[in-house]
């Protein structure tokens, strides 16, 4: 479906200079807008992980965004937005927020995207507030926000792009992962956030094989804690049965060779996007039940909740599962169909042309 001729052109700005999860969603959502043909142009830290990156058609601004009290990336930020005169400015995280300052009235609509419990003063200036939970929203409210101001919008799953057999097979045997494995994946940054080391403690609580099938878990992603958690693998006896494939830009042949997808956040995770991912990849999930997992997954419905930070309970819920091809059903397809009616891609787009129309017809 093509954008709507009334919709405004948006101007996306982030100024980060590593690529993390706010960043990642910024690629992801800028290439839905590209698709839709939605009028927008980018602003990105010049120099940083996002510069070099193909952003297809869109038209992608370099600006210096060098630190927030900078007048020299202050003006940069003033004078792209004077020149290109978008009607809805929208930014991610606290550097981009803290360098647009626009007028009250009278000028482009200024979002701030916030994806996490984030400190409120940076982003108090802008015209209204996007959060990716309802909780999130919830909490903005709480914290003097204006209710009428603030948005709520989920993030989209991407939808799942099959690879061909033989690729998926190459990766196999490139990290030596047997063939009668049940192979479990985990996805995220090695940070303590994604509870990563109870993961590993929840491996020696189970056995060596279950229905005569060894467990192999893939380690996708990297971090400040990739020492530490394989140093913790080693002490606990779980080496042999955890393989470490680093950060990868396209998870898909790991999503594709996946038995069971395992999200071990904390309560401090915000939403939570692997949720996402194993739905759109028609995997079963067991996950913990932080905060945002307690807003999007029904426990025994479509993933299968166990608490936070404890490895016995995790355990127990990766072996009910893989015991139980009934249950592994049952939470694929009503994943599938979560995905599908409340997280798709052209829905969640529409939501955020639908708000842009809004605010800029207003």
């Amino acid at each position: 479906m093509d954008s709507s001729p009334s919709d405004p052109l948006t101007l996306q700005m982030v100024a980060s200079k590593r690529l993390g999860g706010a960043e990642r969603w910024f690629i992801r959502f800028n290439a839905a807008l590209a698709e839709r043909q939605a009028p927008t142009a980018l602003a990105i830290r010049a120099g940083g992980d996002l510069d070099g990156r193909d952003f297809g058609s869109l038209p992608v601004h370099r600006l210096p965004y060098r630190t927030t009290w900078d007048p020299w990336s202050r003006h940069a930020v003033g004078e792209l937005i004077r020149r290109i005169q978008p009607e809805v400015v929208q930014t991610y995280m606290g550097r981009a927020t803290r360098l647009t300052r626009l007028a009250r009235h009278g000028g482009p609509i200024h979002l701030a995207r916030l994806g996490g419990y984030y400190a409120l003063h940076p982003y108090r200036h802008a015209h209204g507030w996007i959060g990716n939970t309802r909780g999130l929203c919830d909490w903005m409210v709480r914290s003097g926000l204006p209710a009428d101001r603030v948005h709520h919008i989920y993030n989209f799953a991407e939808p799942a792009r099959s690879l061909a057999p033989e690729r998926v097979a190459a990766t196999r045997a490139l990290h030596g992962v047997p063939n009668d494995a049940w192979v479990l994946v985990s996805l995220g940054r090695l940070v303590p956030v994604k509870g990563h080391c109870h993961l590993i403690e929840s491996l020696t609580r189970l056995p060596q094989t279950l229905g005569g099938r060894p467990l192999c878990l893939l380690m996708v992603g990297d971090g400040p804690l990739a020492t530490r958690l394989q140093r913790q693998a080693v002490q606990t006896g779980q080496s042999q049965r955890v393989l470490w494939v680093g950060w990868q830009p396209d998870p898909t042949p790991y999503l594709q060779m996946a038995d069971l997808v395992v999200f071990p956040s904390l309560e401090a995770e915000t939403l939570g996007n692997v949720i996402l991912e194993a739905w759109s990849w028609g995997k079963p999930l067991v996950t913990t039940r932080f905060r945002g997992a307690r807003e999007i997954a029904r426990h025994g419905e479509d993933a299968w909740c166990v608490p936070c930070a404890d490895a016995v309970a995790l355990a127990q819920g990766i072996g009910e599962v893989l015991a139980d091809p009934g249950l592994r059903r049952a939470l694929i397809e009503r994943g599938q169909t979560r995905v599908q009616r409340e997280f798709a891609r052209e829905v969640v787009l529409d939501r955020y042309l639908e708000l842009y129309r809004a605010l800029a017809g207003a």
